[in-house]
């Protein structure tokens, strides 16, 4: 799950997932305990799925707006041209 698509998802939605992803890696942590567990990796998914979820859920509670990397290359570009500009007026 990539965080643009957590991001898309509602509270309600996030709330769900979260547990869905708790519940499914509490089940492979007990496969993983009887030597059952045909995909360990997928513990690592989980647990890096929640993080998401919960970053999400934190942002939104503390009423956080996340720019896309995108948009953070973009904006840097435009203002060091302004500020380029300023400079040079200022040294005349």
């Amino acid at each position: 799950m990539k965080i643009i698509d957590t991001r898309n998802l509602t509270d309600s939605e996030l709330v769900a997932k979260k547990r869905e992803a708790r519940q499914e890696y509490f089940n492979l942590r007990l496969q993983q305990q009887t030597g059952a567990l045909e995909k360990p990796s997928r513990l690592n998914e989980l647990r890096k799925d929640v993080a998401k979820l919960e970053t999400v859920i934190s942002e939104r509670r503390l009423g956080l707006k996340i720019q896309s990397r995108s948009a953070k290359k973009a904006a840097p570009a435009a203002s060091a041209g302004t500020a380029a500009t300023t400079e040079k007026k200022t040294k005349k």
